[in-house]
């Protein structure tokens, strides 16, 4: 059989060919499963910048896991990575990834007490949409002293507490109201709703995006909806007067405001405020980034 390196958890698996779409059979993407991949977007994801290749390659590995696991069948090609690692399905939080592991041992067992072997753990860090197995080993750790699950070896159990979590974790996700207020400029618009706002929902946070605009199909500014928030995200690329009003009357609600600002309009600010500090970016990945750092 046809062998070739999945580009998702970086093995040497089989392949079979399947029209135009490759099979790639039983990796760690797939543990006794498979996945398909348009054979002709192979070289375009290989050709990837380092850096995205790791900031995305392990979600969509996690992703094919999960959903396979659900007997799910996927078939991928370039196109589909980004609104894969953008989706607000895909956890954040040590919290949220925690309970996808509380998830998989809650499918695979009839009920509290019961083994599931997780075997080679060292290959499984995918279950947590982890980067690497560091991170797993610390979300097992916390799990154990929480008392929700019980690790002996590479054996798990769910404790009676574990299986209520699980149970209850599976369907539930309470999302936190936050306001992102930017200037009215469309690229602007077109960044924070396209690149930015799944990344926010990703922290658990239900983003509304508003701007001072005249146009009826758009939200607008209301004093209501900042002080219904729990988060504020004021950028003041475009140096609208509006961010400033809005931002600082959340303030004034002990709501908590990040500042951003793109690279362009950083040294020409209305307000210099030593409190403000905006973070400052420049390409909407590396804002992205340091938005979920913060949130999490």
């Amino acid at each position: 059989m046809i062998k070739k390196h999945c580009l998702f958890c970086d093995e040497i698996v089989s392949i079979q060919p399947e029209g135009d779409y490759d099979r790639y059979l039983g990796c760690s993407c797939s543990p006794g499963g498979f996945y398909s991949l348009l054979r002709d977007s192979y070289e375009p994801i290989h050709s990837f910048p380092h850096q995205k290749k790791r900031n995305m390659l392990h979600l969509v590995s996690a992703y094919i896991r999960e959903l396979t696991d659900c007997d799910e069948k996927i078939i991928l090609s370039v196109d589909d990575l980004e609104s894969i690692t953008n989706s607000p399905n895909i956890p954040v939080t040590i919290e949220d990834k925690g309970n996808r592991l509380l998830q998989y041992l809650y499918r695979h067992s009839e009920g509290p007490g019961e083994s599931v072997v997780i075997q080679p753990l060292a290959r499984s860090y995918n279950l947590t949409y982890s980067l690497n197995l560091q991170e797993l080993v610390y979300i097992i750790d916390k799990l154990s002293n929480e008392k929700f699950l019980i690790r002996e070896g590479m054996n798990f159990k769910l404790t009676e507490k574990g299986w209520r979590e699980a149970a209850a974790s599976a369907g539930r996700k309470k999302l936190k109201p936050c306001v992102v207020l930017i200037s009215e400029e469309e690229d602007l618009r077109t960044v924070w709703q396209d690149r930015l706002l799944p990344k926010i929902e990703q922290c658990g946070y239900q983003p509304r995006l508003l701007t001072h605009t005249k146009a009826h199909n758009r939200e607008k500014y209301s004093l209501e909806l900042i002080s219904n928030s729990k988060l504020i995200i004021a950028d003041l690329t475009g140096q609208s007067p509006e961010v400033y009003f809005t931002a600082g009357y959340a303030l004034g609600l002990n709501i908590p405001v990040i500042w951003t600002v793109n690279r362009r309009d950083a040294d020409k600010l209305f307000i210099q405020i030593k409190d403000i500090r905006p973070v400052v970016w420049e390409t909407a990945e590396d804002l992205a980034v340091i938005l979920q750092q913060r949130l999490t």
